[in-house]
């Protein structure tokens, strides 16, 4: 076991800076050039090509979902097949934000920031995936279930405590209607509020995940008048992916991560040793590869004699055999953990993901993984293509993070004749950065920058090979 050193609770920006620079050399000399150089940077993807039949195929599985989302987001035939056209022409995926309203602010700017790359490559579409298996609420009345507007926290969908601490937005459990409600139960009690509401979808739906989706695309086209379409992905989309997967023999993720799951095993295996040395708590065995979904709630399950299993009380099973996934997905008994969901839209097709302050750290922890589910199936050429990705992983959220940003203003200076977007997109990295709260106000980050001091960590490690950096 390798000894950690004592835990800090903070560390500076410029520590972040610092340890940004050395485990994602490509970031270091962007901090001092305009915004708009980084999101070209980081959407400047070579065309999808490969020589590996797993990954091909990885790759057609995921353009059908691409197509089947924006069919269910209301496009047409046409523009559906031209937004899996643009991912195959370049390859890069926006994984940062949650499932949340396209105007709460830490979205809202990294929505931003991530039209700059599509305009700079005069790209048509921005595709993103927003995990929602997360609960309603967050600390301090913030996450899918509150939005702040005119300093007022108010409830999104006018739930009580009892269904939101615990229940999850991608929870079959609606229905659910908006209501930006506050403390009193009053519904829409300011100006900005009442203007949102009247604005947003007025129907019910199953789920505060498809409330949100539905939601996005209305404010999308409405408040930011834009060439580029926004396609959201969300966890149903990802579990149907999956089962596309599971009942096709051609597929890695059946034949192979599935099979008859000593591979899995590996993986497994492999995320405990990760947690006992310096990258503990990154990759972190909160559930075996999927999720139960449970009257609105999700519970962890665990791999045992090739049978997933919930823990007590639930008597939920399932077979760890492709079939019977499959079908576990489609009835939605359960969704992909988010290394599932990072295998078949990233790591598999070749995708680049742009994600936040955890995530330019555990996704390529997660590549690794991969790897030595791919060594224990043999599979060495898939290892060697791999090997070559181009920055498979960046930093793409809060990259832009303008400290007491509010949406609303910015969205009226969109009618403008200069747009926030122009103005921000001259600022330098490290100032339309911020003060990076979400890096310095996370223990782990400080343990992270220690170990990185003290050489504990380095490039050279095997884990951080897969990298790409």
């Amino acid at each position: 076991m390798i000894e950690t050193p004592e835990a800090n609770e903070h560390c500076s920006a410029a520590d972040v800076r610092r340890a940004l620079s050395a485990l994602v050399p490509h970031i270091a000399p962007y901090w001092e050039r305009p915004l708009r150089d980084y999101a070209s940077l980081v959407y400047d993807v070579k065309k999808f090509r490969s020589g590996h039949p797993a990954r091909r195929h990885a790759m057609e599985l995921l353009c059908g979902c691409i197509e089947r989302a924006a069919r269910r987001s209301g496009y047409d035939v046409e523009e559906a097949r031209n937004a899996s056209l643009q991912l195959m022409a370049s390859p890069v995926l926006q994984t940062g934000p949650h499932c949340l309203l396209l105007i709460e602010p830490d979205a809202f700017y990294t929505h931003l920031f991530s039209l700059l790359g599509p305009n700079v490559h005069n790209r048509e579409w921005y595709i993103t995936y927003h995990a929602s298996t997360v609960s309603f609420s967050e600390k301090a009345k913030k996450g899918p279930g509150w939005l702040w507007l005119e300093d007022e926290p108010l409830n999104v969908f006018g739930l009580p405590r009892s269904r939101m601490d615990s229940f999850s937005i991608c929870g079959l459990n609606g229905p659910y209607r908006f209501a930006l409600s506050n403390a009193k139960g009053d519904p829409a009690p300011n100006a900005t509020a009442a203007g949102l509401l009247g604005e947003l979808p007025s129907e019910e739906f199953a789920s505060a995940a498809d409330a949100i989706r539905a939601a996005n695309q209305t404010l999308w086209r409405g408040k930011l008048p834009s060439r580029i379409k926004l396609l959201q992905l969300d966890d149903f989309d990802i579990a149907d992916l999956v089962a596309h997967h599971l009942e096709d023999a051609a597929s890695w993720v059946s034949a192979g991560f599935i099979g008859d799951g000593k591979v899995a095993e590996s993986i497994l295996d492999a995320m405990d040793r990760l947690n006992i040395g310096p990258w503990q708590g990154w990759v972190r065995r909160t559930t075996d590869l999927f999720w139960r979904m449970e009257k609105g709630r999700i519970v962890p399950l665990r791999l045992q004699d090739n049978v997933l299993k919930a823990r007590a009380p639930s008597d939920f099973k399932v077979k760890f055999r492709p079939g019977s996934i499959a079908a576990a997905l489609r009835q939605r008994e359960i969704v992909p953990s988010l290394y599932t969901v990072f295998l078949v839209t990233s790591i598999l097709p070749g995708v680049r993901a742009l994600g936040g302050c955890r995530q330019t750290i555990y996704y390529p922890l997660m590549r690794y993984l991969t790897a030595i589910g791919l060594e224990r199936s043999g599979d060495f050429d898939f290892l060697t293509e791999m090997r070559e990705d181009d920055q498979p992983g960046l930093w793409g959220h809060r990259v832009l993070k303008p400290l007491n940003g509010n949406p609303f203003r910015e969205i009226k200076l969109f009618r403008g004749a200069e747009t926030p977007l122009e103005t921000y997109a001259a600022m330098p990295l490290v100032q339309s950065s911020g003060d990076l709260a979400s890096f310095i106000s996370d223990p782990i980050w400080a343990n992270l920058s220690g170990h990185i001091a003290s050489g504990a960590i380095t490039l050279g490690s095997e884990e951080w090979q897969w990298s790409g950096s």
